[in-house]
């Protein structure tokens, strides 16, 4: 099971520390990230295996937000995003 974490918002320092860190204490693993700073923005694309994941999403997207106030995160399951973005 797979799930796509974005983080978007102001560029600062330590934001994929930060990001990776509440990923890998919830025992998710980073399987690919993208991320780019676009004048002062910064955006960024996981997708984290969530196979042993310790706790519920809802509660990783809670972790993240909690950790990165000043940004925008959404963290949804695979199965969503691709249904979402079916062409």
């Amino acid at each position: 099971m797979r799930a796509v974490v974005t983080v978007i918002g102001k560029d600062m320092v330590g934001i994929l520390a930060r990001v990776s860190t509440t990923i890998a204490n919830a025992n998710a693993n980073v399987v690919e990230v993208t991320q780019s700073v676009l004048q002062e923005f910064f955006v960024m694309v996981m997708l984290i295996d969530i196979t042993e994941l310790n706790c519920e999403l809802a509660e990783l997207r809670q972790q993240l937000e909690q950790n990165l106030e000043d940004m925008k995160i959404q963290v949804m399951h695979e199965d969503i995003f691709k249904s979402m973005h079916r062409i």
